[in-house]
């Protein structure tokens, strides 16, 4: 080849690669098309510029609907775990985005110690994750903007209160939960027991947001089990609020909607479409 340098080789013969001549533009562009396994595994080992591991974004790799079964058991897990601690560990606290689902506390437990400049942690669908690790990352990681902890139901309206209250430029929070309602797309996917552990502190979690979350912006509630009382609590504090998802939030009102509406003149709901009757609200009550 014109130009190449024969004394730039392997003992094996092969190219070396010489990643110092290359500015962080064009390795990020050459390292962005490459699959998951070889960025991660292969070209990052060799490159150890910390500027190009600011983000870990997963989710695309979790669209196949005949891997699901897969996603949810300890297996799987462990590998999810195992790649955020080598991603935190190249990145030497430059990640500033991470986006996966189905690890746990063994690898966020990292993160909280390591990544003091995280600003969007998205963990959905993570049943190993508690309340205890999600108090380590609200005190190590000040700068979050964004959280989706959906689908996490070990985590409880007590890591809500903290996260507001030592995260104070949240503006992103996305909570909700399965379809409780019809929960048959999820059979033989999700292990029956967890189907079945979804938070019923609807208005719990409403009053943490409520209280600790002052600047929230955007914030996605599907499923939830709250009432009226705790929309009304979420918009006595989120002054601030542009958006709100409350799709099968059916124990919310139309009457609940309408008055948190004249409430915040700029907010969005996206309504529950499935209302309540007044005689099946009595028993949906018990559930508190």
């Amino acid at each position: 080849m014109e130009g190449y340098d024969e004394d730039n080789t392997t003992d094996s013969g092969e190219l070396a690669r010489d990643w110092a001549g290359l500015i962080s533009e064009c390795l990020r562009n050459i390292l962005s098309r490459l699959s998951l396994e070889d960025r991660w595994l292969g070209a990052m080992l060799e490159c150890k510029d910390p500027t190009l591991n600011s983000a870990l974004d997963l989710e695309t790799n979790f669209d196949s609907v005949t891997e699901l079964p897969r996603f949810w058991t300890p297996e799987f897990e462990s590998r999810t775990d195992n790649m955020i601690i080598s991603v935190v560990g190249w990145s030497n606290g430059s990640l500033s985005e991470i986006r996966v689902r189905h690890c746990s506390d063994r690898s966020l437990s990292l993160v909280a110690r390591r990544c003091p400049n995280i600003q969007v942690l998205s963990i959905k669908s993570c049943p190993h994750v508690s309340d205890i690790i999600m108090s380590e990352i609200a005190s190590g990681c000040p700068k979050l903007k964004e959280l989706d902890i959906s689908y996490c139901y070990q985590i409880s309206h007590e890591s809500l209160k903290t996260i507001g209250s030592h995260c104070p430029n949240l503006q992103i929070l996305r909570r909700n939960i399965m379809n409780w309602l019809d929960s048959s797309p999820d059979v033989g996917i999700v292990p029956n027991e967890y189907l079945n552990a979804y938070p019923r502190d609807g208005n719990l979690e409403a009053a943490a947001i409520g209280n600790s979350m002052p600047h929230l912006l955007q914030l996605e509630l599907q499923f939830s089990k709250l009432m009226g009382e705790g929309l009304d609590l979420i918009c006595e504090g989120c002054l601030d609020l542009e958006y709100i998802d409350l799709s099968g939030c059916r124990s919310v009102s139309r009457r609940a909607i309408e008055n948190a509406k004249s409430k915040l003149k700029k907010l969005e709901i996206k309504k529950p479409n499935i209302y309540i009757t007044r005689s099946a609200l009595r028993w949906e009550r018990h559930d508190y």
